[in-house]
């Protein structure tokens, strides 16, 4: 049916809780073999690990590190057909750590792109609207090729081996193309004509300037990039209202996952899943930018069968008169063959 090509979310999207055994296990369950996995310790400060499978199985970057691409052998050794294989590292299968990970499909080790000016290895998913692109940085305006076929509203950016940090640039539509948040810092949007050239990514490429965070000369990046897809994602914006009965997002789905940022003040980024909170209301939080463990300390909100409904006054996620940003995917559609029911 024309109004959506995901019927089932979980072969796309999906969460996976497990607890590490300090050793080596294989992680089932995930519904697909994963090409992108962000994984982080719940009951401890284990630090946020994201693996692709374009960079490589054993090459790591953290979300809430401005550092380097490290190459870690004993963490993620293999994606499988139905997860992934770890090794004894401690952030990724530590001993008793019970564990989060978030895993997406898209298609693999990656192709050649050349729609852009800088050429691009890119793992795409049309279907599902994400993409793993990597590129090498010329220092000069640019554009680089996405292979989604649609228009990305959000793109998270990390340089893989800078001479100093580098934090991670976040474009998403409702803060602008002039403008960047960083995924590993509290800080409120920055004005940076720079980093994406002051140009909307079209359906084909995003645009790159001068900048070193997005673009430095001969420096290595990777980019995860997201557009739309009606029933499955939405990349929006509201309003806090500031009460416990509060803001409603409508995404015309139920969620799985969401990641919140209040991109007018400087606040921590949250994350929320179906999985850490089965039932409502919702209030196991991890927040992308530190290292700390999960806490259940005040309940957030509901994923409804449409949406979220906010259900508390709190700065990070409803404060009153901020406006956030949030990236969100699907339990159900609303809609379809598969259509959500209340929780």
């Amino acid at each position: 049916m024309a109004y959506t090509t995901i019927n089932k979310s979980s072969e796309h999207f999906n969460t996976k809780l497990y607890t590490g055994n300090g050793s080596t296990q294989s992680i089932t369950g995930v519904g697909f073999q994963p090409d992108w996995t962000w994984i982080k310790q719940r009951n401890g400060t284990g630090w946020h690990n994201v693996y692709d499978a374009v960079r490589g199985s054993t090459k790591r970057l953290q979300t809430n590190d401005a550092g380097a691409e490290s190459t870690i052998t004993n963490s993620i050794t293999s994606f499988d057909s139905d997860g992934f294989s770890l090794g004894s590292n401690g952030d990724t299968n530590g001993s008793s750590n019970t564990t989060v990970s978030w895993n997406w499909k898209a298609n693999g080790t990656g192709s050649a792109n050349t729609d852009g000016s800088i050429s691009s290895t890119v793992s795409v998913s049309a279907t599902s609207g994400f993409s793993i692109v990597k590129y090498t940085g010329t220092g000069a305006n640019a554009t680089v090729g996405h292979g989604l076929g649609s228009v990305p509203k959000m793109i998270i950016l990390k340089e893989r081996n800078p001479a100093s940090s580098r934090s991670w640039r976040v474009y998403h539509h409702n803060v602008g193309n002039n403008k960047v948040l960083y995924l590993d810092t509290t800080n409120a949007q920055t004005s940076d004509t720079a980093a994406f050239n002051s140009t909307t990514p079209t359906s084909s490429v995003f645009s790159l300037g001068t900048s070193v965070g997005t673009n430095e000369s001969g420096k290595d990046f990777i980019a995860y990039c997201f557009a739309e897809k009606t029933g499955y994602s939405k990349f929006g914006s509201y309003v806090g209202n500031g009460s416990s009965d509060g803001s409603f997002c409508y995404l015309g789905f139920k969620p799985a996952f969401v990641m919140i940022k209040s991109f007018t003040s400087a606040q921590d980024w949250v994350m929320f899943d179906n999985k850490r909170d089965p039932d409502n209301v919702v209030a196991e939080y991890l927040r992308p930018n530190l290292s700390n463990a999960a806490s259940s300390s005040t309940n957030y909100m509901d994923f409804t069968s449409n949406g979220i409904k906010h259900r508390v006054n709190d700065t990070w996620t409803n404060g009153s008169g901020k406006t956030y940003i949030f990236m969100a995917f699907a339990e159900q559609p609303l809609i379809g063959d598969n259509p959500a029911t209340a929780r």
